[in-house]
C-alpha cells in the first residue's frame, strides 16, 4: 500500500503535465480569451465559484451537522476553484474547450488572491500563504500549458500532433483514479457514519447544479459550468489544510471528496456528452 501512495503523486504529476500540454498545443491564447470578453458569463463564474460555492459548504456542513474538521475541509474546498482536471471533463463532455482553459487559468489566478483573504474571515485561526499555492499552480499547471501555448504558436505542424499527450493524459487519470481508490478505501470507509460522503456527494452536485443554472443557454457552456463549478482545485485545498490543520481528518475529507468528485464527475461529463451528440446540428 505503501508503493501505492508514492505512485498517486507520480500518477497526479503525469496527468496534470500532460493534459495541460495537449490542451496548449490544441488551442492559441487568442481562443482561449475569447470566450472570456463575455462578462456576463465571467461575472456569473465568479459568482458561483468564490460565492456561492463557499456558502454551500457552510450551509452543507451546518445541515448535516458535520464534524469540524469535515466542516473546515469542505469550506475549503468551497474556496478553492480552478480545477486542472476541468478541460479533460470538458472534452468527455464535448463542451467549449477554450472555454474551459479560459476559465480554469482565471480561477486558478484568482484563486490564489482569494483564498488568503477570504479563509481567515470564515475559519478562525487561518493563516494562508499564497506564494505556496502559487507555486504548485504555476509549476504544474501554467507553465506546461505555456509551454503548449508556444509550441502551437511557433511549430504549429508539430503541436497539431497532440495525440500521444491525449493517450498519455487519459491513461494517467485513469491510474490516478484507480490509486486514489485503492490507497483511499480505509478513509472512505471511516467516514461512514459521520455524514461525510452524504456531504460530498451533496456538496458537489450542488456544485453542478450552480454551474448549469448560471452557465446561460449554450449546451457547451453551460456543461463546463456545470463541471467547472462542481470540481474543486483540491491542490490549493490540501496545500491549505496541510498548513494550517493538525486533524488528519481534514485532509482525509479533502481526499475523499476528491476522490467521490472523479467517481461522480466523470460519469456526468459523460452524459453531457452524450446529450450534446444528440442534439440536432
Amino acid at each position: 500500500m505503501e508503493i501505492l501512495s508514492k505512485a498517486v503523486p507520480i500518477a497526479m504529476l503525469a496527468f496534470v503535465v500532460s493534459s495541460m500540454l495537449a490542451v496548449g498545443v490544441s488551442l492559441t491564447v487568442a481562443q482561449i480569451l475569447a470566450p472570456l470578453r463575455n462578462y456576463k458569463l465571467v461575472f456569473f463564474a465568479l459568482l458561483a465559484n468564490f460565492f456561492l460555492m463557499p456558502a454551500a459548504a457552510w450551509a452543507i456542513a451546518r445541515l448535516l451537522r458535520l464534524d469540524e474538521p469535515l466542516g473546515i475541509a469542505l469550506l475549503l474546498l468551497g474556496a478553492a476553484a480552478g480545477a486542472p482536471f476541468l478541460p479533460k471533463l470538458a472534452g468527455i463532455a464535448k463542451g467549449d474547450l477554450a472555454f474551459a482553459v479560459g476559465l480554469m487559468v482565471m480561477l486558478m489566478v484568482l484563486t490564489v488572491g482569494y483564498m488568503p483573504v477570504v479563509l481567515p474571515l470564515l475559519l478562525e485561526g487561518v493563516s494562508v500563504d499564497p506564494m505556496k499555492i502559487a507555486r504548485s499552480l504555476l509549476l504544474l499547471m501554467l507553465l506546461p500549458l505555456g509551454v503548449g501555448l508556444v509550441l502551437k504558436a511557433r511549430f504549429g505542424d508539430v503541436a497539431d500532433r497532440s495525440t500521444p499527450l491525449n493517450r498519455i493524459s487519459s491513461l494517467s487519470l485513469a491510474l490516478l483514479i484507480l490509486l486514489l481508490l485503492l490507497t483511499n478505501v480505509k478513509n472512505v470507509i471511516a467516514l461512514f457514519g459521520t455524514r461525510g460522503i452524504l456531504a460530498s456527494i451533496l456538496f458537489l452536485f450542488g456544485g453542478a447544479g450552480i454551474g448549469w443554472l448560471v452557465g446561460g443557454r449554450g449546451t457547451g457552456m453551460r456543461g463546463v459550468m456545470a463541471l467547472g463549478t462542481a470540481q474543486r482545485n483540491i491542490a490549493a485545498a490540501l496545500v491549505v489544510g496541510g498548513q494550517n490543520f493538525k486533524d488528519p481528518q481534514v485532509l482525509v475529507m479533502v481526499v475523499v471528496v476528491a476522490v467521490v468528485g472523479l467517481l461522480i464527475l466523470m460519469p456526468l461529463a459523460r452524459i453531457l456528452g452524450n446529450r450534446g451528440a444528440e442534439q440536432p446540428a
